[in-house]
């Protein structure tokens, strides 16, 4: 089995960590596997790195030096692995087989990254090497270092499980896998066997800080991503197992929907308004779609054929506050709902799905987006134009 195993830094923290790591690297290799490496700065480096920059330093300069830390790390883990009669090669920016390249924009050049690991996965099999490649970094075409954001050693992990065909990715961390609360915070916690990648990135957006929500768009169905805690010691053992992969969905209402809108000058600066609103409806038993505001306005979604009631309600809740100036009704609005998930992120499949509609003067109402989804508004009217559009998009 092919495998690429994730050490982040609290997992190399020190000189067991790292001896901990080598062991369970050189266990799995001596079962069979084929492993490849990815590791990050050890412990805090990174932090200590950029603390250090106390002047005006351009991003050139500024990721060659923040990049020492992984830099350090992969010679650790190759000298660790050395020690254990495992043949380990570590490959960093710059390096004749380093795989991670990005184009002028910052951005991963997806098919020479492909083209690249791919061939490093093919060495990796003929000559039965293991790579320790630094995570988070990355090279531009003309030679520079770059790198891959927040969580970057994360995405590299999972981005080249996926392009190098791997079965299983494991990201080591200082967790136990993804737990059902903070330990720190609630008593009872306990680990979560499965989970999958919607719910995961979901709650990676959110603050969790367990998997980079970058690198879960690189997964695929087929290959296995597992968050395990660096004492378990067992590479293919333990943890949380993340089901499932991102696609792009797209999902339209059939009914049509009425927007109301309250609006108010008050409302901005007044604690509560949404809640009163939002539990009038609630208490008249009408199902609220969407929600969306603006500076001085707050607007629900709601069934169509209950509009009218939902009118009155809320009519009667603007008499009551003295923060709501008036409600309005749009009826026969229409929505659509797309799930990403394109490595590109969530920016690219906004422009995909808004720049078509513009494009064909398709009219947006409104747009409501979260961690892993867009909701478009339109006229009614317009839906099966505008859903042809986005097909042909995303």
């Amino acid at each position: 089995m092919r495998v690429v195993a994730k050490f982040g830094g609290t997992s190399l923290g020190n000189g067991d960590r790292v001896n901990r790591a080598a062991d369970s690297i050189a266990d799995a290799v001596n079962e069979g596997h084929e492993v490849a490496v990815v590791a990050s700065a050890m412990g805090s480096t990174t932090d200590f790195l950029l603390d250090a920059i106390t002047f005006e330093a351009d991003e050139a300069d500024e990721a060659e030096i923040v990049s020492m830390g992984e830099r350090t790390s992969v010679r650790m883990l190759k000298a660790a692995l050395g020690a254990r009669g495992i043949d380990a090669k570590f490959l960093e920016p710059g390096t004749e087989d380093w795989p991670v390249i990005t184009d002028e924009h910052g951005q991963v050049d997806v098919e020479e990254t492909k083209r690249r690991a791919k061939q490093l996965a093919a060495d990796m099999a003929a000559k039965g090497y293991v790579p320790v490649l630094t995570g988070f970094l990355a090279q531009d075409h003309a030679g520079n270092v770059t790198t891959l954001g927040r969580g970057g050693s994360d995405t590299t992990a999972v981005m080249l499980g996926n392009y190098m065909d791997a079965e299983e990715v494991v990201i080591i961390t200082d967790v136990e896998g993804v737990m059902t609360g903070d330990p720190r915070v609630v008593e009872g916690a306990r680990n979560v066997g499965e989970i999958t990648v919607d719910e995961l990135r979901n709650l990676s957006f959110r603050g969790a800080e367990v998997v980079a929500p970058s690198a879960l768009s690189y997964k695929t169905g087929e290959m296995v991503v597992r968050v395990a805690h660096y004492q378990h010691g067992d590479l293919l053992d333990g943890g949380t197992k993340i089901e499932g992969q991102f696609e792009n969905l797209i999902d339209m209402r059939e009914e049509p929907l009425a927007c109301l809108t309250a609006a108010g000058r008050a409302i901005r600066n007044t604690p509560g308004v949404l809640s009163d609103l939002s539990a009038v409806l609630a208490d008249a038993d009408i199902n609220v779609d969407a929600v969306s505001s603006g500076m001085d306005s707050i607007s629900f979604y709601v069934d169509a054929a209950v509009a009218e009631r939902a009118e009155n309600v809320l009519h009667q809740a603007v008499i009551d506050l003295n923060e709501v100036s008036s409600v309005t009704v749009d009826s026969d609005v229409a929505v659509l709902r797309i799930t990403g998930g394109e490595a590109s992120g969530q920016s690219a499949l906004l422009e995909d799905v808004v720049v078509p509609l513009a494009d064909e003067h398709v009219e947006i109402l409104d747009l409501i987006t979260s961690a892993t989804s867009i909701a478009v508004f339109l006229e009614w009217d317009d839906r099966e134009d505008a859903l042809e559009l986005i097909q042909d998009a995303v």
